[in-house]
């Protein structure tokens, strides 16, 4: 059986009434974008707050934080976005429940808020071996200006501790970006989702998924530029880590 090559499908009309294959798929990655950007900042948030007491001197915040990390981190992303999107409504009062599967945009809610709190656990960890890579002299850096121990972890170690994670950050952006693909297990109608229908609609399966497949890697080629541009930004001329030791 021979494939029917049909490159010139994107300029074709849709029959999901939004324009073209090629405007469906940029459809698709706008709605990508606009779930893993809004998890990314709930992420960085949460898992930089997490992280930090993760670190702190405070065994039972810090067992908390832990078990936060443990929770989020070990159960399948697809399967905490069935749970948030089927099972929490049902475990809420009937009146909340009921508000929440009306809302016209409660599979994007929910995409975000899973993808949120999972990302958040792996940038907690980033963040707290970023703390803990620090030369302990840092700390006591603060503490002998007076710092207290809030303080110092604003203005001491949280600054270079950021510094140092920007690499594992990108690579934790770039997931995010391809983990917004499991959003489509819920309807939310994502770049992986609209190349899906496209095959679906036109039968031209490898030219559709051979276009999301491009536009990933372009969006990822940009990200991988900009943090890279960050990290030089950011970088400390002279501070070196190794094994904990010495810096300066």
């Amino acid at each position: 059986m021979n494939y029917n090559w049909n490159w010139r499908i994107f300029w074709e009309d849709s029959p999901e009434g939004i324009g073209t294959y090629f405007d469906t798929l940029l459809s698709g990655l706008y709605w990508t974008l606009a779930v893993a950007l809004s998890a990314w900042v709930m992420a960085l948030v949460l898992g930089a707050i997490v992280g930090t007491i993760r670190t702190t001197p405070n065994r039972l915040a810090a067992r908390f934080a832990n078990a936060y990390v443990e929770l989020f981190r070990n159960i399948p992303l697809l399967v905490q976005m069935f749970l948030w999107y089927f099972v929490m409504p049902e475990l809420l009062p009937v009146g909340i429940g009921n508000w929440l599967k009306s809302l016209p945009n409660a599979a994007f809610v929910t995409a975000v808020l899973s993808l949120g709190f999972f990302t958040s656990s792996r940038v907690a960890v980033q963040v707290s071996a970023g703390i803990q890579s620090l030369p302990r002299g840092q700390r006591l850096a603060g503490t002998a200006l007076g710092l207290t121990n809030a303080q110092t972890y604003r203005y001491v170690l949280l600054p270079m501790a950021f510094r140092i994670i920007v690499p594992p950050l990108a690579s934790e952006f770039l997931n995010i970006i391809k983990n917004s693909s499991v959003a489509l297990t819920i309807g939310v109608m994502e770049l992986t989702a609209r190349a899906r229908s496209m095959q679906e609609f036109s039968f031209q399966v490898f030219e559709a998924f051979t276009a999301a497949t491009l536009i990933y890697i372009a969006v990822n080629v940009i990200i991988v530029a900009l943090m890279h541009w960050i990290e030089r930004r950011v970088r400390v001329p002279g501070f070196i880590v190794s094994g904990g030791g010495g810096g300066h």
